[in-house]
């Protein structure tokens, strides 16, 4: 019985961001990466000097589609993961190109 309580205890203690599948990606120019949080299918994408963003939320969908809606904002990506599903290289080729 203490076994499972203490159990309980640690998984409860893990933060919940440690739970959550990553949301990120890196954009082909850095310099197009907004200085600001934008929310784009009720994810929040923050990003770096470097054109590295993460996000939290946002809408189960595909991840694919995903890329094609956040690239038509924020332009090219060189790599997308969302919600712990990271594309391929043909799948961020084809995400890149749809948004042009």
């Amino acid at each position: 019985m203490r076994v499972l309580i203490a159990i309980a205890a640690l998984a409860l203690a893990v933060p919940a961001a440690a739970q959550t599948p990553a949301t990120s990606l890196t954009l082909a120019d850095a310099a197009s990466a907004p200085s600001g949080r934008v929310i784009i299918d009720g994810a929040g994408w923050t990003c770096d000097e470097t054109g590295a963003c993460t996000a939290f939320g946002g809408r189960e969908q595909p991840a694919d589609r995903a890329c094609r809606r956040v690239v038509a904002r924020l332009g090219a990506v060189t790599a997308f993961t969302w919600k712990g599903q990271a594309l391929n290289e043909q799948e961020i080729a084809a995400c890149n190109a749809s948004a042009r």
